[in-house]
């Protein structure tokens, strides 16, 4: 009888938490629309002088089928104060020689190479840059295989004319394919990076991701910029960011800062990539954990007493899903209720809906294909949900790496690229 209460009581638990957060995603999130709508009916115009230099740092390890790509992107900028440092990590393929050619090529752009003759990985990669190289007051990173918008730059400066600003993560979008996998990636970004919305509004976003992202570089000198010590160095940056106090080093998302990347091209390409981010993820919420509940007051509450938490919770309830699903199934067998698996069904998927139609940067043609697909999302979705289960039962397994006690995790080895060409609007 105690385990049927305790069920029960979990499952209702469970759901409250997450219609709790359906909730905020949506309101949140269309709020931040209007505010969003308000605020690109003020641009402001700089002189050439008045415009901070942006340092590009795009970080690379055998990353020949989609380096050139990605330059281009950032040359084609409607930004024109930048200079653009390519890291080779120790790539042993052509990655240098196709960068040397292009400085050659184009000679009138500030492009450079800097070569390390030893694989430090990503976070290593740079801090060689930020330390001998980069001179701009802002830094933005991307990934070698990632393609920017002509006006992302452009865009991302304009945030930091609030000087509370320290950091700005980007509208990372997965590149289109028709391949389950890629649907998977792109619908679970366009879902993640719109919740992004509602935490930017609330002051409680803590996660910068590696591609577009971008800093003061006096902020990223004080926080002695990225640590080699976790599996993801953007992670731990920001979160070393918000350390310093959130109320006056804020991180905010920038829908207008678009950028495309690709997603992995195989299955187990896909579980390497999500045990690597909930090993990172993990690392340093355990290496800033004094952010937990923390009432100092150069921090959000809605930082330290609920997404920081939240970060923590969401783990464990991964862990219980399975037992979950297992007794929603229970329920709609032994009581005759289909409408519970039915519920969910039409719940995830009206989300779906949501997500896709307000999105400013789809065109209609591509929404109305995207929502032939939305009904067979949820199940798709389930995909996923083993793969982050795994990750984490891997991750508890390798508890001494977690707790930064294994080995080093200096060395870098880059996913499969397809290079496709890609065109943004």
């Amino acid at each position: 009888m105690w385990f049927k209460d305790f069920m029960f009581y979990l499952f209702v638990t469970v759901a409250m938490v997450n219609v709790m957060h359906f909730g905020f995603y949506l309101v949140g999130a269309n709020i931040y629309d209007i505010w969003q709508a308000f605020r690109s009916n003020k641009p402001v115009k700089r002189s050439r002088k008045q415009r901070p230099l942006v340092s590009v740092l795009i970080p690379a390890h055998n990353e020949e089928k989609a380096i050139i790509r990605c330059l281009d992107s950032v040359r084609h900028s409607s930004y024109r104060k930048l200079e653009i440092i390519v890291i080779d990590d120790a790539s042993n393929d052509n990655t240098a020689q196709l960068v040397m050619n292009y400085i050659c090529k184009y000679p009138n752009r500030s492009i450079s190479l800097l070569v390390m003759q030893k694989n430090r990985g990503k976070a290593g990669a740079l801090n060689h840059a930020l330390s001998r190289q980069a001179q701009g007051e802002l830094i933005m990173t991307l990934d070698a295989d990632s393609v920017l918008h002509k006006q992302a730059i452009k865009n991302a400066v304009s945030y930091f004319d609030n000087p509370k600003v320290a950091g700005v993560a980007a509208n990372v979008r997965i590149m289109d394919s028709t391949r389950i996998l890629g649907l998977l990636q792109k619908f679970e970004h366009m879902i993640g990076y719109r919740s992004k919305k509602f935490y930017s509004l609330a002051n409680s976003e803590f996660i910068i991701g590696g591609v577009a992202s971008t800093y003061r570089r006096n902020i990223l000198k004080q926080v002695d910029f990225y640590d080699e010590d976790t599996v993801t160095e953007d992670i731990g940056l920001s979160l070393k960011v918000v350390s310093l106090g959130n109320r006056d080093h804020r991180i905010v998302y920038a829908a207008d800062v678009v950028a495309m990347t690709e997603g992995v091209q195989t299955f187990g390409a896909l579980v390497k990539q999500r045990y690597r981010w909930k090993m990172g993820s993990l690392q340093n919420l355990l290496k800033n954990r004094q952010l937990f509940a923390n009432n100092g007051e150069q921090y959000s509450r809605m930082l330290t007493l609920y997404r920081i938490p939240m970060a923590f919770l969401g783990e464990l309830l991964l862990l219980l899903e399975p037992l979950l699903l297992g007794y929603i199934i229970y329920l709609a067998f032994v009581f005759h209720t289909p409408t519970l698996i039915l519920g969910a069904y039409i719940t995830i998927t009206l989300y779906i809906l949501w997500t896709i139609w307000p999105d400013e940067h789809t065109s209609w043609p591509r929404k109305l294909q995207l929502t032939l697909y939305a009904p067979l999302m949820y199940f798709i979705f389930y995909i996923m949900n083993v793969v982050q289960y795994a990750a984490v039962i891997r991750c508890l397994f390798n508890y001494k790496q977690v707790l930064r006690q294994g080995e080093s995790v200096g060395n870098w080895v880059s996913p499969e690229r397809s290079g496709q060409p890609v065109e943004l609007t």
